[in-house]
């Protein structure tokens, strides 16, 4: 089965809340959506039921904080060990990237209403976090003057601190130092520079 998952925000096969939530998938080309319900839980939709476990993996690898999901009847699908959540000064979390798009801004806008809404990955390193995931989010926090998020902690491939050092040449310190630039820029400007980055790290 070949399960992609939809980055866009506009696709009538979906629902517009799970649109912005990043929550829906094609398992081959058939639409499934996981539809975050609270901080741990989540509920998931589509044809198959079979499928739904292998969604599930998928859809963790980018929130791993939530634990048990249920069908449309709330019946428990797949319950995981819960994670333990720290709470993080924005202060303490090291970007590892540099640029943020206005329209997923937006679209977080429709469902972030306070700091405990926000829930990202990072790894422990010098005394501080370095930021894996959630980097519009991050900035959304920093945008509203909220001093803390939650998150849980991860590890990451190597090249994630060149990206941190890529970061810090830019400036790129705490979220507050993220930049805002159109889809357009985001799309040209992130996407340029992981594609350069890896083709890079391929060569040697």
């Amino acid at each position: 089965m070949t399960i992609k998952r939809i980055d866009t925000y506009q696709d009538n096969r979906f629902s517009q809340n799970v649109l912005y939530q990043h929550g829906c998938f094609l398992a081959d080309e058939v639409p499934y959506e996981v539809e975050i319900i609270s901080h741990s839980e989540a509920v998931i939709r589509g044809a198959d039921p079979e499928n739904y476990p292998a969604i599930i993996e998928d859809f963790r690898f980018y929130t791993p904080h939530i634990t048990r999901f249920y069908d449309e009847n709330r019946c428990i699908v797949k319950e995981f060990t819960a994670r333990q959540i720290l709470t993080l000064q924005l202060n303490q979390i090291q970007p590892s990237q540099f640029y943020v798009d206005e329209d997923k801004i937006a679209a977080i806008s429709s469902f972030i209403q306070e700091p405990d809404d926000i829930i990202i990955q990072v790894l422990p390193h010098q005394d501080r976090y370095i930021s894996l995931d959630g980097h519009t989010r991050l900035y959304y926090a920093a945008m509203k003057g909220w001093q803390s998020v939650r998150a849980v902690t991860e590890t990451a491939d190597n090249w994630v601190y060149s990206f941190v050092e890529e970061a810090r040449k830019r400036n790129v310190h705490t979220p507050k130092d993220l930049m805002l630039v159109s889809h357009k820029e985001y799309v040209e400007k992130w996407y340029r520079f992981c594609d350069d980055f890896f083709a890079r790290a391929k060569d040697k």
